[in-house]
């Protein structure tokens, strides 16, 4: 017999439980103590060794733990700019090193999810800085910033005993070393086992009222020996039905001897380092899947089309294709109608290998049939009833708001959100206010949106913009008009809630206007900013187009933005600048509210407000000027630069106006009032107050005919802002006052005085 020990880092959670993961693979426990963990994971090994004669590859001979501390500039990005950070972190990273049985070294970086092999001890203080500087410098700085206070692990190991030295009479000549090697390297067996599935999660992977179409896909894996493919849009239940059939045929599996195996199919390239590799590596998957009766769960269907080569001829799929139509190679997996037609274009004779199952969305009595037994099954096992109001609120805000996802996916998966939120705060009941309160978390729309039984203030949402948006009539009202279409539900639900045009000089609110209207609409819950704004004058070249809306496997600042904030306002600034592909790119979605890639991958707008500004119709006038009071007609000249089917599918073109001289003086007292917002004010306690000659000063001097109010923005910063930091860094003990400003002969004055509160 001989001892493999495994190294096995452990967290001590805040819950007085403990994290265990079994360092190079992918086993992980948590349970509530270390001896427990340790308990679990030996367990399954063994089971693991007992059931396949085989046991996950450790490469250490002996480890240790070591914290090195790797420095780094957080840097801030932006649109495409980068902002360093003034100072330099020390960010703590582990390392679980020492030597393998190979001859050389092997280290894992776990809070990176990083490793690496090297030949010279001496050198691993330095690959540690080099490949942890690397991955923190691609980082953002909320992310370095949890890693610096995240729980730190603690060391210890698992002890293995088995027979190395005992061979097996494969056909191949395979030791019980190398038996699976490539199969537990790519992929993992599916179902898992009890004692680790029991904490991955706590919700059932039933496929209620879909047993006709679990049946029909055992049949078809089983008797028919067929490659199957689950098509159905997302939410439908195709992953239930599959999962739930695999699970009914390995019950019998002391019959059928049938194993499956789940795989993402990046990971058949991923270890591959030279020219070849990954095809030699797949043929071995194969051999090993032909001993083991194995079946291969491909999670990523699709995705086989894109990797391996530069296209789908020379793809992971078009190297299977050979042994699927052989029958050495059996796959099961599931695609959207959308990834199917894709699929036929790229490269047709992949998808003739295999047998079609339709997943069509349920009738609605169904799908309430299964909330309710999911809400059963919460109350039953999780101690959290889900009150039946809830279940029918959720199901009327989701059949709204998410009208391009189906059911019971999406409903299943916003209840399990719920539900999970409610074991965090150790609630025993869902209502309308925690799904109210879920929705409003995870859109950012305000309940006004989401409850029937709140009216619409017509009064307060006109103060709202007017507050905020100077001297813009026209477009307050453009404005508000979205606000009550939306909340009478009147909008098309396969469009994007509006398209508009924000047309006028520069410096008269546009942008101002189109943040007033992502913060009303989306601003309430999301811990995103619910504005996107792109720069148009990005995309001026046909080769842009890429850059905007992705190619291939690459996708484009558009999808990108819009797949992380579903919900939010879309400004598209200056839109005349970009390339007309780039319009012809946009008719689909101002359209039809989606945008369809190469690869039938669906980004969809129907929950986005799209604004595009422009200045086109005021280069031949003075942009602003006090008292201008006629509009050249806008209107005329953007329809004469667009093409027609374009300006058509723009739901209104709101006009700005020039400002008057009162606007910019209500813009410079907004600006100087949200002054006090800022949190070096607010944290001390510290009000600013502004005299009349200051607003006035400010008005005259920061308005530039040319730039309309934006220089005023600046003029703060530097005659303001700036005399202000430095007053502070020289009295750094005040706080819990106001603080009168006033200009006297150019200069500001800043005069001291105790707050009433003291």
């Amino acid at each position: 017999m001989e001892k493999f020990v495994y190294p096995l880092l452990y967290y001590q959670l805040p819950d007085k439980k403990v994290l265990g993961i079994l360092v190079g693979s992918y086993h992980q426990v948590v349970d509530k103590d270390l001896k427990n963990v340790k308990s679990t994971l030996t367990t399954y090994l063994k089971r693991e060794y007992k059931k396949f004669d085989d046991y996950p590859y450790t490469p250490f001979e002996n480890f240790r733990m070591k914290t090195f501390e790797i420095k780094t500039r957080p840097v801030y990005r932006e649109q495409n700019k980068s902002y360093p950070s003034g100072k330099v972190v020390k960010v703590p990273v582990e390392a679980i090193y020492g030597p393998t049985d190979q001859g050389h070294y092997c280290c894992f970086l776990p809070t990176l999810n990083e490793n690496f092999y090297y030949y010279d001890s001496k050198l691993l203080p330095s690959l540690v800085q080099n490949f942890s500087a690397n991955i923190l410098n691609q980082k953002k700085p909320d992310e370095i910033y949890r890693i610096i206070t995240g729980l730190r692990p603690q060391l210890s190991e698992i002890s293995l005993r088995i027979n190395i030295n005992r061979e097996y009479n494969f056909n191949n000549g395979w030791s019980q070393k190398e038996r699976f090697k490539e199969l537990r390297a790519l992929a993992e067996q599916y179902p898992h086992n009890k004692s680790i599935r029991k904490n991955l999660t706590a919700f059932p992977e039933a496929a209620w009222e879909l047993e006709n179409e679990v049946e029909s896909t055992i049949e078809n894996i089983v008797n028919n020996r067929s490659n199957i493919l689950l098509v159905g849009n997302h939410g439908t239940g195709k992953s239930s039905v599959l999962s739930q059939a695999i699970r009914k045929i390995t019950a019998k599996s002391s019959k059928l001897n049938i194993t499956f195996w789940q795989l993402m199919s990046q990971r058949i390239t991923a270890r591959a380092k030279y020219l070849g590799e990954w095809q030699q590596n797949v043929e071995e998957l194969i051999d090993e899947l032909d001993y083991a009766n194995g079946i291969l769960w491909i999670v990523d269907m699709l995705q086989l089309l894109q990797t391996g080569g530069e296209g789908p001829e020379d793809s992971v799929a078009a190297f299977l294709s050979s042994f699927l139509q052989s029958g050495k190679l059996q796959l099961v997996g599931e695609v959207t109608p959308a990834q199917l037609d894709s699929m036929r274009r790229l490269l047709p004779g992949f998808v003739e290998n295999f047998q079609l199952v339709e997943i069509q969305e349920l009738p609605e009595h169904k799908i309430h049939s299964i909330l309710d037994k999911f809400a059963d099954y919460c109350g039953k096992n999780l101690k959290v009833d889900i009150d039946k109001k809830a279940i029918e609120l959720c199901y009327r805000l989701l059949l709204r708001y998410y009208p391009y996802e189906s059911f019971p996916g999406k409903a299943v998966r916003f209840l399990s959100k719920s539900v999970n939120k409610a074991l965090l705060h150790s609630k025993q009941i869902i209502d309308n206010n925690d799904i109210i309160n879920n929705f409003v978390e995870q859109t950012g729309m305000p309940q006004l949106f989401l409850r029937d039984d709140m009216l619409l203030n017509d009064m307060k949402l006109k103060k709202y913009f007017t507050d905020k948006i100077i001297g813009q009539n026209a477009a307050i009202e453009s404005l508000t008009n979205v606000v009550k279409v939306f909340k009478a539900g009147l909008n098309s639900p396969v469009k994007p809630i509006s398209t508009m045009i924000f047309a006028g000089p520069t410096g008269v609110g546009k942008t101002a206007s189109t943040r007033a209207l992502a913060e009303y609409f989306f601003g309430k819950g999301s811990k995103k900013s619910p504005l996107v704004r792109i720069d148009m004058s990005e995309f001026q070249h046909p080769s842009h187009l890429s850059r905007f809306i992705g190619v291939g496997g690459e996708v484009g600042k558009l999808v990108q933005e819009i797949r992380e904030r579903p919900f939010s306002v879309l400004l598209l600034d200056e839109i005349e600048k970009a390339h007309p592909s780039v319009f012809d790119a946009l008719l689909t979605v101002l359209d039809e509210g989606i945008l369809v890639d190469s690869f039938g991958r669906i980004t969809n707008f129907r929950n986005t407000i799209i604004i595009m500004t422009t200045n086109l119709g005021s280069s031949n006038r003075t942009s602003v000027g006090f008292g201008e009071g006629n509009l050249s007609n806008y209107e005329s000249v953007i329809g004469k630069f667009f093409r027609p089917e374009f300006v058509n599918r723009i739901d209104n073109i709101v006009i700005f106006n020039s400002l008057e001289y009162e606007h910019i003086r209500a813009i410079t007292r907004l600006e100087l009032k949200n002054l006090n917002e800022r949190e070096g004010f607010s944290k001390k306690q510290i009000t600013i107050s502004f005299s009349s000659g200051l607003e006035e000063y400010i008005s005259l001097t920061g308005f530039d005919k040319r730039y309309g109010a934006r220089p005023l923005q600046r003029m703060i910063e530097n005659q303001i802002i700036a005399p202000l930091a430095k007053y502070l860094l020289q009295n750094p003990y005040i706080s819990d006052c106001t603080l009168s400003l006033d200009f006297v002969n150019d200069v500001l004055k800043i005069n001291k005085a105790a707050s009433s509160l003291s």
